[in-house]
């Protein structure tokens, strides 16, 4: 079974080229446990589309309020 587009864990480069997120900024807010919610599989790290989706939406709302 093949899963959903949704569901399939990104690398940093994918959430680059589908969110617009510079990977250099995902490296560095990841060590700082600041950006959107990793997965670490082994050495690999990945992100959920859900989580990053997520992410973004706080980062609008604390900049509107």
């Amino acid at each position: 079974m093949k899963p959903n587009s949704d569901e399939r864990l990104l690398t940093r480069n994918e959430v680059e080229d589908r969110f617009g997120i510079p990977k250099r900024f995902l490296e560095v807010s990841a060590m700082k446990r600041e950006g959107p919610p990793i997965v670490r599989l082994g050495r690999s790290v990945r992100y959920r589309p859900i989580d990053v989706i997520a992410w973004i939406a706080s980062q609008m709302n604390v900049v509107s309020q």
